[in-house]
């Protein structure tokens, strides 16, 4: 079995946040999800664990972060081309997110940015295949 990765976020909102992530085209899984917890399907293995504070407060002993005001984490995804990282980070800024950073190009890799509904950071990155390979 592949290895998974289940991220956990603070939410303000629940309903916003998933409405968000809906937006982008990603589905939530109910098996996972109640009135305080949405899983957001990313792809096979990779999953966003949207909590509301109280219940993600839950799980720590420590003050949550307001990522409006300090970055806690970038979170990082691939895109299987220059197209489709413009086709997210334009679907997130149209379903109310916010603009993160300045776009990368490397020529190699090419990447953009954008924040969520909650201000968590997110980049979405490709890379040409030769580069990874070591042919680039």
């Amino acid at each position: 079995m592949a290895q998974m990765i289940f991220v956990n976020l603070p939410v303000k909102d629940l309903e916003t946040s998933k409405g968000f992530f809906e937006k982008l085209g990603y589905g939530i899984n109910p098996q996972f999800s109640d009135d305080r917890t949405a899983c957001v399907v990313l792809s096979d293995t990779i999953f966003v664990m949207l909590l509301t504070e109280p219940r993600f407060k839950e799980f720590t002993k420590k003050d949550i972060a307001d990522a409006s005001k300090t970055t806690e984490a970038i979170l990082a995804l691939s895109a299987d081309s220059r197209e489709k990282v413009d086709e997210l980070a334009d679907a997130a800024l149209a379903a109310g997110g916010f603009p993160a950073g300045e776009t990368q190009d490397l020529g190699f890799m090419y990447g953009r940015s954008f924040q969520d509904p909650d201000h968590h950071i997110w980049e979405v990155i490709w890379m040409d295949p030769a580069a990874v390979e070591g042919e680039g």
